[in-house]
């Protein structure tokens, strides 16, 4: 019987991670080891990096996401393991796992099968305390604008306007919209609230995007959480908490450095999920990492319509990264799963259905080559039950619309299986460092935004609605579209757009599978983030607070007696 990817996981012997830090040419002063295979790296050192040439980053992104899985993670491990195999120094840079996943749908986010990071159980539960800081930072913020509220309200807050929201980092539906300050006046002043999962929070955000401890708190400083009577903005600076977020802040702004289980150093740090935030790991630790290798790996979260566009459109504007290549994950099954097949029908050889979703694999090749202009590679995820046949068809298909298809078995060989996809992304960066192919850009180096700065920010949305998800226009609320003109009026206009919708479809409706377009996306609320500099366009029946499933994966987690993690995956 096949080894589970936890078992796998626990059978491998993981280095020391000094010694994994010193191949990096990180002294042993700079990092503070978290056990014996986990550390974070000091801020302090990282910043004796800034003059040296940057490697190639190169952007792991997928089709769109279904119920099956398609390996993002897995490929992203197996590729950093196949580009050392083949002779590159290479790191690998992805999120952090957030526990809601982990108990809900997914139960585990550092790869699988022969391709994945150690320790797993670390990263999968707590790590080194990061999502905790983030929670608590939020949480403190949230408690200092009651309390001010509560003594005297010196600032005028109208608490009909507090827009603040508390964070936990579990799937609680429960605590999407409640009631607080209930049980007389010495509890405060009883109002609507409601808690986000940690993932969405806006300090979840700004740890990823802030380059340095005093862009963090110049950061934290400028978040707004609230209006007053006549809607003036309060700011966390106001309040003066910014400073103490800061502090709890500290220690969780340093990337942390695993490895995989082949020795490919990686760090893994941040997780905003893309589906409802940014969906990228840390801009210190991607920046930090191209300075220490030759190709750096990182992921963005779900398909190319919700991580790539947000990466581009939001991390790349802001940071002045630029990818040199991009690898988009596809699977048989998810290709039969967007032409229509059942999820318990997706072991069965079924070629008309795989030609069926095959335009869904095009729709994300477009995005990445005509909308951003990054040439392009389709890793295809093998899986046991995937036929000859419907793996043929798979890499013609792509074939046809212009992009090669290779396929790579990472997740039972390890890096071995991915060196044929180390190579074809090794031969895309030199053609890029080359300067082929010629893309004319406002960036001047490739890479193309999918609208301006100086857009409106409904300009914005609907640039993003129809370049990318395909849909005729988008739609809002009287309401929500005074709110964007307000924002523009006080000088957030130039922000870059966050959409929040469902990952499941190019479309706001998760259960419209394939390339669908001429749907409207409608815009149900929006959310100023002037700290993480960025506006949230919430769409559809997407939640920031999810919820746990009929079966969570709580339910098969456990430890033995003797202390050892099982039923993670």
């Amino acid at each position: 019987m096949a080894l589970s990817s936890i078992e796998i996981a626990q059978a491998a012997e993981l280095q020391p991670i000094g010694r994994i830090a010193a191949g990096l040419g990180i002294p042993d002063e700079s990092i503070v080891p978290y056990g014996r295979h986990k550390a974070k790296v000091a801020l302090s050192h990282l910043r004796t990096l800034e003059d040296r040439p940057q490697g190639s980053l190169v952007l792991v992104t997928g089709v769109s996401p279904t119920p099956a899985g398609e390996g993002k993670s897995a490929t992203s491990v197996g590729l950093g393991d196949a580009l050392r195999r083949i002779g590159e120094r290479a790191m690998i840079c992805l999120r952090e796992p957030a526990l809601g996943p982990v108990f809900g749908m997914k139960g585990g986010a550092a790869g699988g099968g022969y391709a994945q990071l150690g320790p797993m159980e670390d990263i999968n539960l707590h790590f080194t305390g990061d999502f905790q800081a983030i929670q608590i930072a939020t949480n403190l913020l949230a408690a200092m604008i009651d309390n001010h509220v509560h003594q005297g309200n010196e600032l005028g807050i109208d608490v009909r306007r507090i827009t603040w929201r508390r964070v936990l980092d579990v799937n609680d539906r429960a605590l999407r919209d409640i009631v607080i300050g209930l049980g007389g006046t010495g509890n405060g002043i009883p109002r609507e609230a409601g808690f986000d999962i940690v993932v969405a929070s806006e300090v979840m955000a700004i740890l990823c995007l802030a380059t340095s401890l005093a862009d963090l708190k110049e950061r934290l400083g400028r978040i707004v959480v609230a209006s007053t009577r006549d809607r003036r903005p309060v700011r966390a600076s106001d309040l003066h908490a910014h400073g103490a977020m800061a502090a709890i802040l500290r220690d969780a702004l340093a990337p942390n450095l695993v490895q995989s289980l082949e020795g490919t150093p990686a760090f893994v740090h941040g997780g905003p999920f893309a589906n409802i935030a940014h969906g990228c790991n840390s801009l210190i630790a991607t920046s930090s990492a191209l300075r220490m290798a030759d190709y750096v790996v990182t992921e963005a979260g779900f398909g190319t319509d919700l991580g790539a566009e947000k990466f581009v459109d939001i991390l790349c504007r802001s940071s002045g990264l630029r990818p040199a290549a991009a690898v988009i994950v596809a699977t048989v099954r998810a290709m039969k799963y967007h032409g229509g097949v059942a999820v318990a029908d997706l072991g069965t050889e079924d070629l008309p259905a795989l030609e069926r979703g095959l335009p869904n694999l095009e729709r994300h090749v477009h995005i990445i080559r005509e909308v951003f202009g990054l040439p392009c590679v389709v890793a295809i995820n093998e899986r046991a039950e995937d036929t000859p046949a419907e793996l043929d068809a798979l890499v013609a298909g792509a074939a046809h619309f212009g992009v090669r298809a290779v396929r790579a078995r990472h997740f039972a060989e390890g890096g071995a299986g991915a060196e044929d996809l180390a190579r074809e992304v090794v031969a895309l960066c030199a053609d890029r460092r080359a300067g082929a192919p010629a893309v004319q850009s406002a960036t001047g180096d490739g890479l193309t935004f999918t609208y301006p700065d100086d857009a409106s920010l409904w300009q914005k949305v609907k640039a993003v609605a129809t370049r990318v998800y395909g849909a005729a226009d988008v739609s809002a609320s009287t309401a929500v579209r005074a709110q964007l003109k307000r924002l523009e009026e006080e000088g957030y206009g130039r922000l870059p757009v966050c959409v929040a919708k469902t990952q499941y479809s190019f479309s706001t409706d998760p259960k419209l599978r394939g390339a669908p377009t001429g749907h409207m996306v409608d815009i149900r609320e929006v959310r100023l983030a002037a700290g993480a500099e960025f506006v949230v366009l919430v769409c559809g029946d997407i939640m920031t607070m999810p919820g746990l499933p009929t079966r969570p994966a709580a339910e098969a987690i456990d430890v033995t007696d003797d202390g050892r993690i099982v039923g993670l995956y």
